[in-house]
């Protein structure tokens, strides 16, 4: 019988609570900050009772336990044969979302020496707090928090541990750079020096999901251009990520708002790559407007 573990992991105030009352919302059996030292024990006790998803939260709260981490996870590894499937997703945002978290919430970092250190302190805590994840960083799929809420995080996550296993997954997300850099972008092309709808009163309040906007972006050579170099650059290199052992693999696109030629070229990849391989797609700023209507 096959077992399903998610690992989650990633720093404070990023999500994690959230990512796993996603799973639980969907049947997985949870445990938060689980040390690190039971790992391999728990996992295989959930096996031998026939159990077929757990999700478990480790994060710097086992701060000096967290170096064992990384050798639990290849004795996890070690449990495929035997049908364990493992995902390891690492929540991050940047330090200025984060410290601000903290401030709204008063709530206090694991790591802080003091209740509610001021903005300076914190933000060398959390920097502290991610140089020390970083191994944990390497192992896993990343999810950037900064700009997503609350209901946008849960859909990914689900969405995530939904793909097929044993499979490479490619993710299309289309974001505004006016809105930050992802920071869980494999790579990352911008696409700002393409003509931009925006400028057309009527196509303005559109998205690249609407038909005109989409008639217009058709009809640029320099569009078409960008999606055959992007789709050939993808393609060539897919193989190579997957003989690489890869699970996840985020293509972000970027132009100014998100809203009109990241979405339409996100769209379309995502419909290209879909019939041949496990296909993911997000549009970071579009999801998140559609939440707050």
């Amino acid at each position: 019988m096959t077992l399903e573990v998610v690992l989650i992991t990633g720093l404070s105030g990023s999500g994690k609570s959230i990512a796993l009352k996603a799973l639980e919302d969907v049947g997985y059996y949870c445990v938060d900050n689980l040390p690190p030292e039971l790992l391999p024990a728990f996992v295989r006790l959930q096996h031998a009772h026939h159990g077929k998803r757990v999700a478990i939260a480790i994060d710097a709260r086992s701060a000096a336990s967290l170096p064992h981490l990384p050798k639990k996870l290849r004795q996890l590894q070690h449990l495929r044969s035997q049908g364990v499937q493992l995902h390891i997703l690492f929540l991050d945002a940047n330090t200025p979302t984060l410290v601000r978290r903290f401030s709204e919430t008063r709530r206090r970092h694991p790591l802080s020496p003091t209740d509610v250190p001021d903005g300076g302190a914190l933000a060398q805590v959390i920097e502290h707090e991610r140089e020390l994840l970083g191994p944990l960083r390497e192992h896993a799929h990343l999810i950037d928090t900064s700009n997503i809420r609350g209901p946008q995080l849960q859909s990914y996550v689900k969405g995530l541990i939904q793909a097929p296993a044993n499979q490479l997954t490619l993710i299309f997300q289309s974001f505004g750079f006016k809105h930050g850099l992802p920071l869980d972008a494999d790579y990352v092309f911008d696409v700002r020096m393409l003509p931009n709808p925006y400028y057309d009163p009527l196509l303005r309040p559109l998205t690249g999901k609407d038909a005109p906007v989409q008639q217009f972006l058709r009809q640029q050579a320099d569009v078409q251009v960008m999606q055959t170099h992007i789709r050939q650059f993808v393609t060539h290199w897919l193989p190579a990520l997957q003989a690489n052992h890869r699970s996840y693999v985020t293509v972000a696109i970027g132009c100014t708002g998100g809203q009109h030629r990241s979405v339409f070229l996100t769209e379309q990849l995502a419909a290209h790559f879909r019939g041949q391989w496990s296909t993911l797609l997000r549009h970071r700023e579009m999801d998140a407007r559609a939440l707050q209507k």
